[in-house]
This record gives C-alpha cells, sequence and structure tokens, in this order.
C-alpha cells in the first residue's frame, strides 16, 4: 500500500480526546490560558484522574498530595502537566490490534522516553519534549498495523517491531517506514514542527542536516530501550553502543554506559501511564 493510500484508511487514524487535541494545539500557542486548559481537563473525569495518579506517582516526587489538575499544574508546572496530558492521550489512542503486543508495544516506547528524558536533562535540552517524543517516535508502527494489518504483520516475521533492522525492511517492502508514517501522524495532529523532524529523523540523525540534538537523542534512547527489552549483556550493550551519535552530542558512552540508573528504577511510577 502506498504513503498516501495508508493514510486514507479510516482505522490507520487513531482519535483522540478533544481537550487531548487542544493541549497539543497549545504547544504552537505562546498565550495559551493554562488555567482554560486546566477547567478543560477537570472536566474529563477519566483523563484527570488518570494524570492525578501520575502526578502523585513516585516519579515526580512530589512533597504533598496532589488534589486537583490546579495543583498538579502548580507543582508539576504547565509544560510538565501538558507532557502527560499528550503521553495519556497516545497511548490510549490504540485500542488492541490482532497480532501486536501493546503492552510490549509501550513498554519499549515509555523506556525510550524516560531515556531520552534523562539524556535531555543531562545536556541542558528541552526534557519535556525528549520525553513526548521519544513515546511517540515508534507510533508510526501502530498506524501501519492498523492501516494493512495482512502486509505489517507479514513485516513482523521478519523483523520484530523492536528490531533495529525494522525500519530497512519496512523501507525495502512498501517505499517508506514507520518513521515516515510517525512524522505525517504528527502533523496531521498538528504537533509542532519539531516533533516530525525528530520522528523522521531519530533512526539517522548523523543524516539530517543541520544535526537535530533532540532526534540524536532518542536515537540513543531507543537503542537503549532495544537493549533492555532483548535483555543485552554489559559485552552487547558496549559493542552496539551509537558511539558516533553521542560523539556528535558531546555525552561519552561511560555516562549512559554507567550512569544511567536501572531502567525500572528511572521508570518507577509511570508504569501507570501503559496500564
Amino acid at each position: 500500500m502506498n504513503f498516501e493510500a495508508l493514510f486514507q484508511q479510516q482505522a490507520a487514524l487513531p482519535s483522540i480526546p478533544k481537550v487531548v487535541q487542544e493541549v497539543i494545539e497549545s504547544f504552537n500557542n505562546e498565550n495559551v490560558s493554562i488555567e482554560e486548559v486546566s477547567r478543560k481537563l477537570s472536566a474529563d473525569q477519566v483523563l484527570s484522574a488518570k494524570i492525578l495518579r501520575l502526578a502523585n506517582s513516585s516519579y515526580y516526587h512530589v512533597s504533598r498530595s496532589v488534589g486537583t489538575v490546579d495543583d498538579a499544574v502548580l507543582m508539576l508546572g504547565f509544560m510538565t502537566v501538558r507532557t502527560l496530558v499528550v503521553s495519556t492521550g497516545l497511548t490510549g489512542s490504540f485500542k488492541s490490534m490482532v497480532g501486536v503486543d501493546l503492552k510490549l508495544f509501550w513498554r519499549y516506547s515509555l523506556h525510550t522516553a524516560i531515556v531520552a528524558k534523562w539524556l535531555a536533562k543531562k545536556l541542558g535540552v528541552n526534557s519535556d519534549l525528549a520525553f513526548t517524543v521519544g513515546l511517540m517516535h515508534a507510533i508510526g508502527q501502530l498506524v501501519m498495523h492498523a492501516g494493512m494489518p495482512e502486509q505489517t504483520l507479514q513485516v513482523d516475521k521478519v523483523a520484530s517491531p523492536i528490531d533495529a533492522r525494522r525500519l530497512d525492511v519496512e523501507r525495502t517492502t512498501f517505499g517508506y517506514d514507520f518513521a515516515d508514517v510517525g512524522a505525517e501522524l504528527a502533523k496531521r495532529w498538528r504537533f509542532p514542527e519539531e516533533f516530525s523532524t525528530v520522528i523522521k529523523g531519530f533512526a539517522a540523525p548523523l543524516e539530517t542536516e543541520p544535526f537535530n540534538r533532540i532526534a540524536g537523542i532518542v536515537h540513543i534512547a531507543a537503542w537503549r530501550a532495544r537493549a533492555e527489552e532483548n535483555d543485552y549483556s554489559p559485552e552487547e550493550m558496549e559493542s552496539t553502543f551509537p558511539e558516533s551519535v553521542a560523539a556528535k552530542l558531546g555525552i561519552a558512552a561511560a555516562v549512559v554506559l554507567e550512569e544511567l540508573p536501572p531502567l525500572i528504577e528511572l521508570g518507577a511510577g509511570m508504569e501507570e501511564l501503559i496500564a
């Protein structure tokens, strides 16, 4: 199926709650009213309950209980709450799919997000952006499974969704890959342009001019999340580490291989997002 035809399949484009769409659009609006966004979030009981559970989780180490969306904004900041809202909307947008282990997919994506956030903080880059794009960097795979299930399941047999060869196999089979599809979805969902740029460029960030630091961060984070799922030994971690991307970012391999906390510890409290 060609690229345009994929996006004409109704099943390929998941719907997200209106309030989540409005929060996504707030990325492009510097004059957004935080009070108005909080009011709309508070009106969505399911979404606000999940946001509050996440805000109170061990991941954020808040000093007192967060009881309302306004409290969450006050204690975590609007950027972080916005990240949580969009992340919750993303993970809830695709329901069960034949032949797809969604739990594995979102666990891998969440690991990518938390590592991307950790690296972004180390490098003084926007960590909320790194987290959100990290979480959605592979979402094109779900669009492909939803829009052309039989063809995508054939690709699964050659390279699993978290196989490093996956992008190459898709490109050979379809003429495009999940990074292209995810970048297009980000445009259609009206995310800022940088989201599309990072999703499209994360797989080979050194080939994109100018070099995008967030794309480089997500590249390393996705490698680390894959290593976790595939249970790499320390030797395998060292031999597969994306040295050239790290060098371009100015971060030593030892920082990632030795200083990064175990992912189960790094992401403690965020499992709620993919439950």
